[in-house]
């Protein structure tokens, strides 16, 4: 098998030229940052990764995590790594120095958890849900609340989960049913929780659960959901752990992949009710969960952009090795290396330009998030935030059907030996599909990008971003016929982007909304398809004048133009058919009796 090489190079290159590291770092809080500090934190996040994280890889897909006698046991070598996470201080990169964060850039974060996911997905997991709950913890918890959790959940001391998901609800949170009696100063929860990312583990000795419950009096459906902290280990004054909470792992599902991420069912108050601690206010909790969502949504995005990378890595180190069939050109009669053969070059090249493009798109999100919240000027802010809630469920959805595109691909160029699991292809192709799944499955994210992204400004946002994206058509003229294929396609796809936004805009407005449901998933691919391309252009026009400077590195600065020419050949195309797929409408949905499907 093939190690893990942290794709520092291409990392470094997004962010300082897509993704407006420089830009930020003359933000507010960003006057020690600079391009060398910033290769360093990533070269030392590489080496931790490949070092640490990738060979414990596939020794988690064997072992698995595992309930003994009321407590999970994860697999050989997770505790000792996961210490030195926390002891590297990854844990802490973007989150309030004055809870013991390092206060970098949330686009140095998410590029870190490139790495994470790359080398490892199943162990990302824990420090991603971690973050999630630091997240609303920081903008919704009392100054008591801080206080008390998260120095330790920033450290990585204790981990932080999430947990919506029941199973009568699944993701119509508005179906929840676990309950919460206030009792003096806490509430007593009551109810099941299941689907729960490291709901329990061996890592730390304590996890502080961020739990969706109702309190009697609360109205029905998504009004009435209220957040509370509910710690795995009550925490004393001095901060000191005290007695166990009534809260308990009851079981660990059997999965198709990330089998050493132990998704939990969660039982809450057995006995007297678990003690929890309402954050802000009552009939509140969707809104604050949504924070930890969209910061969840933004990292699961990541996750197919890291396994993208790995199988990417894995199949062309195959593919060089892997000798069969003669040279179709007709250059001697021996067998060569498939590496060779073009049809298996397109499967590399499709999940080369696919992860290349997927990393641009997040990490550009991700600059655009620090704008949000950094900028000393609302307008810019506000700006940048709006271009976020509207990329998130993209980057999420596009992102994550890429890496299940790619780690398909991967299993394809390995052939026969892709389907047996000791090549360790298979492996990425199972892990790659939850990313699907996680944080509203893709269609939720299609349903919101038409539902509320688009129909709350009207498409304002939208066309913005259109226009804006028109702009490079000018710099891809003056590159020449070297990347006339590209900007071709690219003029095509904003023309059909444009006028399918148009149409879904005149769909909302009749108030029935299923022509425009129909088409909410091939819509947002749509976007990805074409918000890539931009990114690739700009990534080749970016190559191009670090070669013209002479900067070194012309190795991967040709190579990057010639994978995006490739995209615009091979993968923009893609954005007529998504045109054709949205506006088709819901007749041929819908036509077909329920009980004859």
């Amino acid at each position: 098998m093939s190690d893990y090489v942290p794709p520092l190079t291409d990392m470094q290159f997004v962010a300082t030229k897509l993704a407006g590291f420089n830009a930020i770092v003359a933000l507010p809080g960003g006057e020690e940052l600079g391009e060398d500090l910033l290769a360093a934190i990533f070269e030392e996040g590489g080496k931790f990764a490949a070092g640490v994280l990738a060979p414990l890889n596939r020794v988690g897909d064997l072992q698995g995590s595992n309930l003994v006698n009321g407590a999970v046991k994860t697999p050989e070598g997770w505790v000792d790594a996961y210490s030195q996470f926390v002891e590297g201080g990854w844990n802490a990169v973007p989150f309030d120095p004055d809870y013991g964060g390092q206060g970098l850039p949330t686009l140095i974060a998410t590029a870190l958890f490139d790495l994470w996911h790359g080398s490892n997905m199943a162990f990302a997991l824990c420090p991603m849900l971690t973050q999630a709950a630091v997240e609303a913890l920081s903008k919704y918890g009392s100054p008591d609340q801080k206080e008390k959790y998260l120095t330790k959940l920033i450290s990585g001391e204790w981990t932080g989960t999430m947990q919506l998901t029941e199973p009568q609800a699944g993701s119509d949170l508005a179906q929840v049913r676990a309950k919460a009696v206030r009792d003096g100063d806490h509430y007593r929860i009551y109810g099941q929780k299941i689907f729960i990312t490291y709901g329990d583990h061996d890592l730390t000795d304590n996890t502080i659960h961020m739990v969706l419950a109702r309190t009697p009096e609360a109205p029905e459906g998504v009004k009435g959901v209220s957040l509370f902290i509910v710690p795995k280990f009550m925490v004393n004054d001095d901060g000191a752990l005290g007695q166990r909470n009534d809260v308990r792992c009851a079981s660990l599902e059997e999965k198709m992949g990330i089998h050493a991420s132990p998704t939990a069912v969660m039982q809450y108050g057995e006995n007297d009710g678990a003690i929890g601690y309402l954050v802000g206010e009552e009939n509140k909790g969707l809104a604050y969960m949504f924070t930890m969502m969209n910061n969840a949504r933004l990292s699961v995005g990541l996750e197919g952009v890291g396994i993208a990378e790995r199988a990417y890595q894995r199949a062309a180190s195959f593919a060089r090795e892997r000798v069969q069939s003669r040279d179709v050109s007709g250059e001697g009669s021996d067998p060569v290396a498939i590496i060779r053969h073009p049809d298996v070059r397109r499967m590399l090249m499709t999940i080369r330009a696919l992860a290349e493009a997927s990393r641009a798109l997040a990490y550009y999100t991700a600059g655009k998030n620090d704008i949000a919240k950094r900028h000393p000027e609302a307008t810019q802010r506000d700006a940048a935030q709006r271009r976020v809630d509207l990329l998130i469920p993209i980057v999420k959805a596009w992102c994550t059907e890429n890496g299940s595109e790619a780690a398909w691909n991967g299993v394809q160029v390995h052939g026969g030996m892709g389907y047996v699991e000791e090549t360790g292809a298979a492996q990425y192709m199972r892990d790659a599909k939850i990313a699907e799944i996680y944080e509203g499955t893709n269609g939720i994210q299609a349903n919101d990008l038409i539902g509320r992204k688009l129909a709350r400004d009207g498409g304002a946002e939208a066309m913005s971003m259109i226009a804006e994206m028109r702009d490079i058509d000018g710099a891809l003229a003056d590159a020449g016929s070297d990347l006339s294929v590209l900007r071709m396609r690219l003029g095509e796809g904003l023309s059909k982007l444009e006028g399918t936004t148009a149409w879904l805009l005149e769909q909302q407005k009749s108030g029935d909304m299923r022509d425009a449901a129909a088409g909410a998933m091939p819509y947002l691919r749509l976007w990805g398809v074409v918000t890539g391309g931009w990114m690739m252009a700009q990534a080749a026009l970016a190559a191009r004048d670090e070669l013209k400077s002479d900067s070194g590195n012309a190795e991967f600065f040709n190579s990057k133009i010639a994978t995006a020419k490739f995209y615009g050949e091979r993968i923009l195309p893609r954005a007529v058919a998504y045109s054709a797929e949205t506006t088709a409408g819901a007749q041929s949905l819908m036509e077909i009796a329920d009980d004859a499907l």
